[in-house]
């Protein structure tokens, strides 16, 4: 099995996960709740559309870098230093332009809702700031990019189920350490200064479970003819599907209480493989027609995930003092922010000083000459 072809199946799932997060983050109200204010009715429609879109998690995007990582490490071998050093500037260099953005930007919607003193007095709080630029902290979504670096570490780990795939079980044994470990931790250290670095600390290291699950589909990948890997597709249907009826459970409790279901382990469950399983679906489904369109439009995918809450919250002003329907609203803002953020994104591309803040352009040299000064290994010149 070639691996040199373009895998459009891979951009296509990168293109779904930057898309889904706009859908996700648009299914909660201006506060992150359920829409409480509103009857169980009207949450029904914004709530099956949540699970329908939350099986692309950022959970998938961790399952594809550390696909395209191990692949590539392959092609072209690096030593630990080069592929840290590498990593550290494609997504620690967006991630710190886009905090700083977004600590400033965010005083826009703390305005519109009342909050601004608490976010000012934030700006000047260095705890605050460890926050934002250790944690991500700064947006409901920036936590991917620090937690996908620190998980990246783990990388010469994950080359063990390249060779040995069973390895990618140990998943659902990660997994149910993450469950327990969550649990113990939040009632024991709730209100806590230290509480969110554990949580993080828990997140990282389990996660390296989606690294063995990356390193197992490589071997399929490579090792398996597509003939041979659609035997697999039957059981990952049905699968998914038994994944989607516990997630149709779980909306219900949503529906009903107005609370998210955090307490229903099965949910859980379903939450944190259903990307496993809509990974292996697409990679069995690898030689299909794709349409090459896809690849072009999935470098975008980076720079979607980066910038949609820019027009999330615009739209959320927008939305201030109306009395829409929890489905008009989100269909709003998925329409405001899908437009919006695809358009900049296009915009910062054809920018050569701002095009690298979306992964689409090679950074300025004013900023590789300041990055130079840190003592990681010189990029490879091996293309």
């Amino acid at each position: 099995m070639s691996s040199s072809k373009r895998m459009i199946w891979l951009d296509a799932l990168r293109l779904v996960a930057g898309v889904s997060m706009i859908g996700l983050h648009a299914t909660a109200d201006a506060t992150g709740q359920p829409f409480i204010a509103w009857s169980p009715e009207d949450r029904i429609a914004p709530m099956l559309l949540r699970a329908v879109i939350y099986i692309a998690r950022t959970e998938l995007f961790i399952i594809i870098a550390l696909f395209l990582l191990l692949l590539g490490l392959d092609r072209r071998p690096r030593s630990y230093g080069e592929v840290i050093a590498e990593q550290a500037r494609r997504l620690l260099l967006p991630f710190a332009f886009w905090t700083l953005f977004y600590a400033l930007f965010n005083l826009i919607k703390a305005s519109a809702f009342g909050y601004l003193p608490t976010l000012v007095s934030g700006l000047t709080d260095p705890a605050t700031w460890a926050r934002w630029l250790l944690l991500g902290e700064v947006k409901y979504h920036m936590h991917f990019i620090p937690t996908l670096f620190c998980v990246l570490l783990f990388f010469p780990v994950y080359r063990s189920a390249m060779r040995q795939p069973a390895l990618a079980l140990l998943v659902i044994a990660a997994l149910a350490a993450k469950h327990e470990l969550d649990v113990f931790i939040w009632s024991t250290f709730h209100g806590d200064p230290i509480l969110p670095w554990l949580i993080r600390a828990v997140k990282v290291f389990t996660y390296v479970g989606y690294g063995m699950v990356a390193g197992g589909m490589v071997m399929l990948w490579r090792e398996v003819r597509p003939q041979t890997r659609m035997v697999l597709l039957p059981g990952l249907l049905w699968g998914g599907a038994l994944l989607f009826m516990i997630k149709l459970a779980a909306t219900w409790i949503t529906v009903t209480s107005g609370r998210w279901p955090h307490s229903f382990v099965p949910g859980f469950w379903a939450d944190f493989l259903m990307p496993v399983v809509l990974f292996m679906l697409c990679l069995c489904l690898s030689d299909r027609g794709w349409p090459a369109v896809i690849s072009r439009m999935a470098p975008y995918s980076f720079g979607i995930y980066l910038c949609h809450p820019i027009f999330l919250d615009m739209a959320e002003i927008a939305l201030v003092g109306t009395e829409f329907l929890p489905i008009t609203q989100v269909l709003f803002k998925i329409g405001v922010a899908v437009v919006g953020t695809s358009l900049l994104v296009v915009v910062l591309r054809r920018l050569p000083a701002l095009a690298w803040t979306v992964g689409l352009g090679p950074l300025p040299d004013s900023i590789s000459r300041l990055f130079s000064l840190f003592p990681f290994p010189r990029k490879s010149k091996v293309s």
